[in-house]
């Protein structure tokens, strides 16, 4: 599972070091691994209508996770890529739409300033950011579930890819926010690589594993055989391309057996996160009304 950098993260890595059985097992993507937004399965990670989920993780496991603003287009609306390295989006839009909720985020674009994450309501619900440089760019979110969405943004991989992990309640959708713009990631038969929350059997959160000093995505599954009383661990790394717009399943490890409901390491499985950034308390959250 993945893990978190402070607080209770910290803890979870411990535990997994004092207390957890870690066993690697090379799991290459293929198509049929990909997590999908309708089908798809990937190890313990596999998508479905409501999302993939498995568990993926770092040697020393925990889970881990990391806005508002554009009024702009919906669905595809993007900035113009900077013209050099570090000069950020090129100002574009005109910021959050007037009722989102926002949220500041991790650097997105490049510049070395934070930026704003932001989520809007109701039937056209959208996703989508604002940059410190003045662009603005969103994308529908297309989901079904009344449950008001949240979400988190950060940066992971070698390659510093900005994601951003939508929850809708039973599942989590993931978009690449490279390029300054906010885009699907889909599997390698072209469906939304999505993580499930307990809902299709195939994954019960995602966070974010550190790995050789990097966050990497990972779907987390938090599996019990005594009625709740403790789980078995067990993640999916996630395999995203340089731009982030394709991901397929990576690495599978159990990192925890015998983990009390209460212990970190479960608590992590069971929500969206990425770094030190929960979803529903350190992203935007869709408002009400």
């Amino acid at each position: 599972m993945s893990t978190r950098t402070t607080g209770r993260g910290r803890a979870a890595a411990g535990l997994l070091v004092l207390a957890a059985t870690l066993v690697m097992s090379g799991c290459g993507s293929s198509d049929d691994d990909a997590a999908a937004g309708s089908p798809s399965s990937a190890g313990s990670t596999a998508p479905a209508d409501d999302g993939s989920a498995g568990s993926p993780g770092s040697d020393d496991g925990a889970a881990t996770s990391g806005g508002s603003a554009s009024a702009g287009p919906s669905d595809d609306s993007a900035g113009d890529a900077g013209d050099a390295a570090g000069s950020g989006c090129a100002a574009t839009g005109d910021g959050p739409p007037s009722g989102a909720d926002t949220h500041d985020v991790v650097d997105v674009d490049g510049d070395g300033k934070d930026d704003v994450a932001w989520l809007t309501g109701g039937p056209d619900r959208t996703f989508g950011v604002t940059t410190a440089s003045g662009a603005t760019f969103s994308h529908e979110i297309d989901a079904a579930e009344p449950i008001r969405a949240s979400a988190v943004v950060n940066v992971v991989g070698a390659d510093a890819t900005p994601i951003a992990l939508v929850d809708v309640g039973r599942a989590v959708q993931l978009y690449s926010l490279a390029g300054c713009q906010v885009t699907v990631t889909t599997d390698a038969k072209g469906d939304p690589y999505t993580f499930d929350k307990g809902f299709t059997g195939y994954g019960t959160g995602v966070g974010c594993s550190e790995v050789d000093g990097r966050l990497e995505l990972a779907g987390l599954d938090a599996v019990s055989d005594d009625s709740g009383k403790t789980f078995t661990v067990k993640r999916t790394l996630v395999d995203l391309s340089d731009d982030g717009a394709h991901a397929a399943n990576g690495d599978e490890a159990t990192v925890a057996t015998s983990a009390a409901k209460d212990d970190d390491v479960v608590t992590t499985a069971q929500e969206t996160s990425c770094g030190d950034a929960v979803a529903g308390t350190d992203g935007p959250v869709e408002p009400q009304g």
